[in-house]
Protein backbone atom coordinates (compact mmCIF):
# COMPACT_ATOMS: atom_id res chain seq x y z
CA UNK A 1 0.00 0.00 0.00
CA UNK A 2 2.76 2.60 0.90
CA UNK A 3 4.28 2.06 -2.38
CA UNK A 4 0.90 2.70 -4.01
CA UNK A 5 0.37 5.87 -2.27
CA UNK A 6 4.27 7.29 -3.38
CA UNK A 7 2.96 6.48 -6.88
CA UNK A 8 -0.45 8.04 -6.38
CA UNK A 9 1.61 10.62 -4.98
CA UNK A 10 4.13 10.93 -7.98
CA UNK A 11 1.73 10.85 -10.64
CA UNK A 12 -0.92 13.66 -8.91
CA UNK A 13 2.28 15.82 -8.36
CA UNK A 14 3.04 15.80 -12.85
CA UNK A 15 -0.38 15.64 -13.89
CA UNK A 16 -0.43 19.24 -11.44
CA UNK A 17 2.35 20.67 -13.09
CA UNK A 18 1.18 20.23 -16.57
CA UNK A 19 -2.27 21.62 -15.52
CA UNK A 20 -0.63 24.12 -14.03
CA UNK A 21 1.57 25.18 -16.83
CA UNK A 22 -1.51 24.64 -19.28
CA UNK A 23 -3.87 26.38 -17.13
CA UNK A 24 -1.90 30.15 -17.69
CA UNK A 25 -3.64 29.90 -21.41
CA UNK A 26 -6.19 27.06 -21.03
CA UNK A 27 -9.02 26.73 -18.96
CA UNK A 28 -8.22 25.18 -15.61
CA UNK A 29 -11.78 23.06 -15.10
CA UNK A 30 -11.11 22.52 -18.86
CA UNK A 31 -11.24 19.01 -20.07
CA UNK A 32 -8.79 19.12 -22.76
CA UNK A 33 -6.66 21.00 -19.59
CA UNK A 34 -6.64 17.48 -18.12
CA UNK A 35 -6.22 15.41 -21.14
CA UNK A 36 -3.45 16.91 -22.49
CA UNK A 37 -1.86 17.07 -18.50
CA UNK A 38 -2.23 13.17 -19.29
CA UNK A 39 -0.49 13.26 -22.60
CA UNK A 40 2.56 15.47 -20.52
CA UNK A 41 2.46 12.26 -18.05
CA UNK A 42 3.01 10.04 -20.93
CA UNK A 43 5.52 11.77 -21.81
CA UNK A 44 7.49 11.85 -19.07
CA UNK A 45 7.16 8.42 -17.96
CA UNK A 46 8.57 7.06 -21.45
CA UNK A 47 11.35 8.91 -20.99
CA UNK A 48 12.23 7.76 -18.05
CA UNK A 49 11.78 4.40 -19.36
CA UNK A 50 13.96 5.12 -22.68
CA UNK A 51 16.72 3.14 -20.79
CA UNK A 52 14.96 0.20 -19.92
CA UNK A 53 13.15 0.25 -23.87
CA UNK A 54 16.81 0.16 -24.79
CA UNK A 55 17.70 -3.20 -22.34
CA UNK A 56 14.53 -4.63 -24.02
CA UNK A 57 15.83 -4.31 -27.43
CA UNK A 58 19.17 -5.25 -26.55
CA UNK A 59 17.19 -8.69 -24.81
CA UNK A 60 15.10 -9.14 -27.89
CA UNK A 61 18.24 -8.53 -30.11
CA UNK A 62 20.36 -11.47 -27.71
CA UNK A 63 17.42 -14.18 -27.68
CA UNK A 64 16.76 -14.13 -31.40
CA UNK A 65 20.56 -14.71 -31.87
CA UNK A 66 20.83 -17.62 -29.21
CA UNK A 67 17.40 -18.98 -30.02
CA UNK A 68 19.49 -21.84 -32.49
CA UNK A 69 21.19 -22.91 -28.95
CA UNK A 70 18.40 -23.10 -26.87
CA UNK A 71 16.60 -25.33 -29.07
CA UNK A 72 20.32 -27.46 -28.90
CA UNK A 73 19.86 -27.63 -25.47
CA UNK A 74 15.98 -28.14 -25.36
CA UNK A 75 16.48 -31.04 -27.77
CA UNK A 76 19.57 -32.46 -25.36
CA UNK A 77 18.00 -32.50 -22.31
CA UNK A 78 14.70 -32.75 -23.20
CA UNK A 79 14.06 -36.15 -20.69
CA UNK A 80 15.68 -34.01 -17.73
CA UNK A 81 14.21 -30.60 -16.98
CA UNK A 82 16.49 -29.77 -13.94
CA UNK A 83 19.60 -29.84 -16.14
CA UNK A 84 17.77 -28.23 -19.29
CA UNK A 85 16.77 -25.31 -16.79
CA UNK A 86 20.37 -25.25 -15.89
CA UNK A 87 22.04 -24.91 -19.16
CA UNK A 88 20.20 -22.52 -20.05
CA UNK A 89 20.74 -20.35 -17.15
CA UNK A 90 24.29 -20.99 -17.68
CA UNK A 91 23.38 -20.03 -21.43
CA UNK A 92 21.75 -16.55 -20.52
CA UNK A 93 25.20 -15.85 -18.12
CA UNK A 94 27.30 -16.49 -20.76
CA UNK A 95 26.00 -14.05 -23.31
CA UNK A 96 24.59 -11.88 -21.09
CA UNK A 97 20.89 -12.18 -21.93
CA UNK A 98 17.68 -11.46 -19.47
CA UNK A 99 14.76 -12.89 -20.71
CA UNK A 100 12.43 -10.86 -18.37
CA UNK A 101 14.15 -7.45 -19.81
CA UNK A 102 12.00 -7.51 -22.57
CA UNK A 103 8.70 -7.24 -20.26
CA UNK A 104 10.56 -4.51 -18.17
CA UNK A 105 8.12 -1.61 -19.66
CA UNK A 106 5.33 -3.43 -20.11
CA UNK A 107 5.66 -4.78 -16.00
CA UNK A 108 6.73 -1.29 -14.71
CA UNK A 109 4.12 0.89 -16.51
CA UNK A 110 1.51 -1.62 -14.46
CA UNK A 111 1.67 0.32 -11.15
CA UNK A 112 1.61 3.61 -12.64
CA UNK A 113 -1.28 2.65 -14.48
CA UNK A 114 -3.05 1.70 -11.49
CA UNK A 115 -1.64 4.43 -9.37
CA UNK A 116 -3.66 7.04 -12.54
CA UNK A 117 -6.90 4.11 -12.13
CA UNK A 118 -6.93 5.46 -8.34
CA UNK A 119 -6.29 9.19 -8.86
CA UNK A 120 -9.11 9.04 -11.31
CA UNK A 121 -11.07 7.17 -8.97
CA UNK A 122 -10.18 9.82 -6.53
CA UNK A 123 -11.56 12.44 -8.33
CA UNK A 124 -14.79 10.43 -8.99
CA UNK A 125 -15.55 10.05 -5.11
CA UNK A 126 -14.13 13.82 -4.11
CA UNK A 127 -17.01 15.43 -2.52
CA UNK A 128 -15.78 18.96 -0.88
CA UNK A 129 -15.72 19.34 2.52
CA UNK A 130 -16.43 15.23 3.28
CA UNK A 131 -13.48 13.50 5.07
CA UNK A 132 -14.42 10.26 3.83
CA UNK A 133 -13.96 11.27 0.06
CA UNK A 134 -10.63 13.58 0.47
CA UNK A 135 -8.70 14.84 -2.49
CA UNK A 136 -6.49 11.88 -4.50
CA UNK A 137 -2.33 12.09 -4.01
CA UNK A 138 -1.57 15.67 -3.52
CA UNK A 139 -4.78 17.49 -5.46
CA UNK A 140 -6.05 20.50 -2.98
CA UNK A 141 -9.65 21.20 -2.67
CA UNK A 142 -9.46 23.50 -5.97
CA UNK A 143 -7.80 21.51 -8.53
CA UNK A 144 -10.04 18.01 -6.97
CA UNK A 145 -12.85 20.05 -8.21
CA UNK A 146 -11.60 20.94 -11.43
CA UNK A 147 -10.83 17.48 -12.43
CA UNK A 148 -13.95 16.42 -10.51
CA UNK A 149 -15.95 18.41 -13.02
CA UNK A 150 -13.71 18.20 -16.17
CA UNK A 151 -15.10 16.57 -19.16
CA UNK A 152 -14.91 16.18 -23.02
CA UNK A 153 -17.40 15.09 -25.16
CA UNK A 154 -19.86 15.29 -22.80
CA UNK A 155 -18.07 12.66 -20.61
CA UNK A 156 -16.33 12.84 -17.18
CA UNK A 157 -12.65 11.67 -17.42
CA UNK A 158 -13.47 9.61 -14.10
CA UNK A 159 -16.60 8.07 -16.07
CA UNK A 160 -15.91 4.31 -17.85
CA UNK A 161 -18.43 2.19 -20.31
CA UNK A 162 -19.66 0.05 -17.19
CA UNK A 163 -20.27 2.53 -15.13
CA UNK A 164 -21.82 5.60 -17.57
CA UNK A 165 -25.40 4.87 -15.32
CA UNK A 166 -23.60 5.86 -11.98
CA UNK A 167 -26.35 8.06 -10.21
CA UNK A 168 -23.25 10.27 -9.26
CA UNK A 169 -22.14 10.78 -12.94
CA UNK A 170 -25.80 11.44 -13.66
CA UNK A 171 -26.44 14.16 -10.93
CA UNK A 172 -22.96 15.76 -11.96
CA UNK A 173 -24.84 16.12 -15.04
CA UNK A 174 -22.77 14.55 -17.16
CA UNK A 175 -24.06 12.24 -20.23
CA UNK A 176 -24.22 8.32 -20.06
CA UNK A 177 -24.61 7.80 -23.84
CA UNK A 178 -21.81 10.29 -24.23
CA UNK A 179 -19.53 8.19 -21.65
CA UNK A 180 -20.00 4.86 -23.55
CA UNK A 181 -19.32 6.22 -26.79
CA UNK A 182 -16.29 7.89 -25.69
CA UNK A 183 -15.40 4.87 -23.81
CA UNK A 184 -16.37 2.43 -26.69
CA UNK A 185 -13.76 4.18 -29.38
CA UNK A 186 -11.26 5.07 -27.07
CA UNK A 187 -11.34 0.88 -26.13
CA UNK A 188 -11.36 0.45 -30.22
CA UNK A 189 -8.07 2.48 -30.54
CA UNK A 190 -6.55 1.50 -27.40
CA UNK A 191 -6.87 -2.22 -28.60
CA UNK A 192 -6.28 -1.68 -32.61
CA UNK A 193 -2.73 0.33 -31.16
CA UNK A 194 -1.33 -2.61 -29.36
CA UNK A 195 -2.18 -5.07 -31.79
CA UNK A 196 -0.91 -3.07 -34.99
CA UNK A 197 2.55 -2.85 -32.34
CA UNK A 198 2.87 -6.54 -31.34
CA UNK A 199 2.36 -6.75 -35.57
CA UNK A 200 4.74 -4.47 -36.76
CA UNK A 201 7.36 -6.49 -34.55
CA UNK A 202 6.79 -9.50 -36.23
CA UNK A 203 6.33 -8.70 -39.79
CA UNK A 204 9.62 -6.19 -39.96
CA UNK A 205 11.34 -7.53 -37.12
CA UNK A 206 11.53 -11.22 -36.60
CA UNK A 207 13.58 -13.21 -38.40
CA UNK A 208 11.34 -16.34 -40.63
CA UNK A 209 12.70 -19.33 -38.50
CA UNK A 210 12.61 -17.35 -35.29
CA UNK A 211 10.51 -19.92 -32.78
CA UNK A 212 9.71 -16.49 -30.23
CA UNK A 213 7.39 -15.90 -33.33
CA UNK A 214 5.00 -18.21 -32.37
CA UNK A 215 4.52 -16.70 -28.96
CA UNK A 216 4.71 -13.08 -30.34
CA UNK A 217 1.71 -14.39 -32.39
CA UNK A 218 -0.11 -15.51 -29.64
CA UNK A 219 0.74 -12.23 -27.87
CA UNK A 220 -0.39 -10.19 -30.48
CA UNK A 221 -4.32 -11.73 -29.98
CA UNK A 222 -4.29 -12.23 -26.37
CA UNK A 223 -3.03 -8.67 -25.38
CA UNK A 224 -5.30 -6.56 -27.25
CA UNK A 225 -8.21 -8.93 -25.77
CA UNK A 226 -7.58 -8.79 -22.63
CA UNK A 227 -7.49 -4.56 -23.43
CA UNK A 228 -10.79 -5.09 -24.57
CA UNK A 229 -12.63 -7.09 -21.97
CA UNK A 230 -10.55 -5.01 -19.25
CA UNK A 231 -11.21 -1.44 -20.79
CA UNK A 232 -14.83 -1.53 -20.12
CA UNK A 233 -14.14 -1.14 -16.31
CA UNK A 234 -11.58 1.36 -17.16
CA UNK A 235 -11.76 5.07 -16.43
CA UNK A 236 -12.12 7.39 -19.74
CA UNK A 237 -8.42 9.27 -18.31
CA UNK A 238 -6.76 5.87 -18.27
CA UNK A 239 -7.75 4.92 -21.69
CA UNK A 240 -6.13 8.02 -23.53
CA UNK A 241 -3.56 7.59 -20.61
CA UNK A 242 -3.20 3.72 -22.55
CA UNK A 243 -3.93 5.07 -26.36
CA UNK A 244 -1.56 7.72 -25.90
CA UNK A 245 1.68 5.49 -24.68
CA UNK A 246 0.49 2.86 -27.43
CA UNK A 247 1.20 5.86 -29.96
CA UNK A 248 4.26 6.51 -28.36
CA UNK A 249 5.57 2.85 -28.68
CA UNK A 250 4.70 2.60 -32.19
CA UNK A 251 6.65 5.38 -32.80
CA UNK A 252 9.75 4.23 -30.65
CA UNK A 253 9.32 0.72 -32.31
CA UNK A 254 9.53 1.83 -35.84
CA UNK A 255 12.33 4.43 -35.62
CA UNK A 256 14.36 1.40 -33.59
CA UNK A 257 13.17 -0.94 -36.48
CA UNK A 258 13.86 0.91 -38.89
CA UNK A 259 17.00 2.23 -37.52
CA UNK A 260 18.71 -0.56 -35.95
CA UNK A 261 16.85 -3.56 -36.72
CA UNK A 262 17.30 -7.45 -35.55
CA UNK A 263 19.89 -9.56 -38.00
CA UNK A 264 18.47 -11.37 -40.79
CA UNK A 265 15.03 -10.01 -40.89
CA UNK A 266 13.09 -8.21 -43.54
CA UNK A 267 13.50 -4.96 -41.36
CA UNK A 268 17.33 -5.60 -41.64
CA UNK A 269 17.10 -6.22 -45.23
CA UNK A 270 15.31 -2.89 -46.22
CA UNK A 271 18.17 -0.93 -43.95
CA UNK A 272 21.11 -3.12 -46.26
CA UNK A 273 19.41 -1.70 -49.46
CA UNK A 274 18.88 1.82 -47.93
CA UNK A 275 21.96 2.20 -47.09
CA UNK A 276 23.65 0.73 -50.28
CA UNK A 277 21.30 3.25 -51.95
CA UNK A 278 22.56 6.12 -50.23
CA UNK A 279 26.17 5.20 -50.75
CA UNK A 280 25.95 4.55 -54.69
CA UNK A 281 24.11 8.27 -54.18
CA UNK A 282 26.57 9.95 -52.63
CA UNK A 283 29.13 8.55 -54.84
CA UNK A 284 27.38 9.42 -58.07
CA UNK A 285 27.04 12.92 -56.71
CA UNK A 286 30.74 12.65 -56.18
CA UNK A 287 31.66 10.95 -59.45
CA UNK A 288 33.37 7.91 -58.38
CA UNK A 289 31.08 5.08 -58.56
CA UNK A 290 30.65 2.91 -61.83
CA UNK A 291 27.06 2.07 -61.11
CA UNK A 292 24.49 2.95 -59.17
CA UNK A 293 21.86 0.78 -57.03
CA UNK A 294 18.31 2.17 -57.85
CA UNK A 295 15.65 0.31 -55.86
CA UNK A 296 17.18 -3.03 -56.49
CA UNK A 297 18.83 -2.76 -60.09
CA UNK A 298 21.74 -1.84 -61.39
CA UNK A 299 21.94 1.42 -63.48
CA UNK A 300 25.17 2.08 -65.48
CA UNK A 301 25.63 6.02 -64.57
CA UNK A 302 25.80 8.47 -68.09
CA UNK A 303 28.59 10.78 -67.72
CA UNK A 304 28.82 13.90 -69.63
CA UNK A 305 31.42 12.92 -72.26
CA UNK A 306 31.94 15.85 -74.81
CA UNK A 307 31.33 14.83 -78.73
CA UNK A 308 34.46 13.70 -80.83
CA UNK A 309 35.78 16.76 -83.09
CA UNK A 310 35.32 16.13 -86.30
CA UNK A 311 38.18 17.06 -89.23
CA UNK A 312 36.86 18.46 -92.32
CA UNK A 313 37.20 16.26 -95.30
CA UNK A 314 40.10 17.89 -97.66
CA UNK A 315 38.64 18.95 -101.21
CA UNK A 316 40.40 19.02 -104.63
CA UNK A 317 41.07 22.26 -106.61
CA UNK A 318 38.85 21.54 -108.84
CA UNK A 319 35.81 20.95 -106.19
CA UNK A 320 36.63 24.56 -104.60
CA UNK A 321 36.51 26.21 -107.83
CA UNK A 322 33.56 24.81 -109.37
CA UNK A 323 32.15 26.11 -105.88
Amino acid sequence: MFLLDWLKNGVSWILLQFHSLLSTFMDPAGGWTWVLSIVGLVIVIRIVLIPLFVKQIKAQRNMQIIQPKIKELQKKYAGDREKQSAEMMKLYRETKTNPLASCLPIILQAPIFFALFSVLQGLAMYEPGNPDHPPPGVFDAETADQGHSASIFGAPLYGYFMGAYNTNLINDGFSPMSTRVLSAILIVLMTATSFLTQRQMILKNSAPGNPMVRQQKILMYVFPLVFAVGGINFPIGVLIYWFTTNLWTMGQQFYVIRNNPQPDTPAAEAHEKRKALKASRKALKNGSASSAVVEGEVVEPTPDVPAPRVQPKKQSRSKRKSK
